[in-house]
């Protein structure tokens, strides 16, 4: 009976009569391999003990049922460990990052949702806005200018009483320093041009305004120079007739006993005259008079 030639994935391989439903041995493109497996070539006996011997051969440890191979290596433990390790570390390291971007993030996207938050009840106000309170009214230029104005003058008028002041900041009663001087003008002037009501005249009012201003600043440059100055121009023997006179009017001032009182008065003119004479003092009269007053009313007493 002549052979039936089959192709297929294998390759060329022959039927045979005697072995039906199967493929003859040595037919298989191979050789021996084929011839091996489709048991061509060897008698029953032989078959069979090429089966036990397969069967009793090691199996590959990750290969189920395949037989290992001449020169397949089995992998070691000690090679996938370091695998592992840095499996680990970059797992770790992920989520080290996804916690520091959790907290860095965390309160600007609390920040961004309390501004819309803000922005919608904003939007959702119902009604006007209030309106802001009106700024107090301030006083006109010209009463501002005469509270200025009285209040400077008090403050003029009580060192030119103070005869303890006058010893103490000589400068600031003598016209002939500079700063003394200015300020007597601009006070003359502003008070040239003080009137009890407001004036009808616009420009006396402003020129009212602008004297008070000049003659404000002008008493704190005299003041600060009479500071600066105090005692540096007089000699070792005017300063401590100006020291004794000082010590008997604080005497005179607050002693108890009338006879003390008297006699420390008499002591404190005759030293304020020797300083008079002498161009050392210029002691304004009301300072004179308040000094006799002072003197006549411990007498009478």
């Amino acid at each position: 009976m002549p052979s039936t030639t089959i192709l297929g994935y294998q390759g060329e391989m022959t039927r045979r009569p005697h072995h039906p439903g199967g493929f003859g041995p040595g037919t298989r493109r191979g050789g021996a391999r084929g011839a091996d497996r489709w048991g061509g070539g060897f008698s029953p006996g032989e078959r069979t003990a090429r089966r036990v011997r397969r069967a009793a051969a090691p199996r590959g440890r990750y290969h189920t049922g395949t037989p290992l191979r001449p020169g397949m290596a089995v992998p070691s433990p000690w090679i996938a460990l370091p695998l592992i390790v840095l499996m680990v570390g970059a797992l770790g390291s992920a989520a080290a990052f996804t916690a520091f971007a959790a907290v860095s993030i965390s309160p600007l996207f609390l920040l961004a949702v309390i501004a819309i938050t803000a922005q919608r009840a904003g939007r959702r106000r119902v009604g006007p806005p209030q309106a802001a309170a009106a700024p107090r009214a301030a006083a006109p230029p010209w009463e501002r200018a005469r509270e200025r104005f009285d209040a400077l003058r008090v403050e003029y008028t009580a060192f030119e009483c103070d005869a303890m002041a006058v010893l103490r900041l000589p400068a600031l009663a003598d016209v002939s320093v500079p700063s003394t001087g200015r300020f007597v003008e601009a006070f003359a002037e502003a008070q040239a041009l003080d009137t009890d009501t407001r004036p009808a005249d616009r420009a006396h009012a402003e020129a009212f305004v602008a004297a008070v201003d000049r003659a404000v600043r002008a008493w704190e440059a005299a003041q600060d120079a009479a500071e600066r100055i105090r005692h540096s121009t007089l000699s070792s023997a005017e300063r401590s007739s100006v020291e004794r006179a000082i010590k008997l009017l604080t005497t005179a001032r607050d002693s108890d006993n009338d006879a003390e009182r008297h006699a420390a008065y008499a002591m404190a003119r005759s030293e304020l005259a020797k300083l008079e004479r002498a161009g050392v003092l210029h002691l304004p009269k009301q300072a004179v008079a308040a000094l006799e007053n002072d003197g006549r009313g411990h007498l009478s007493a």
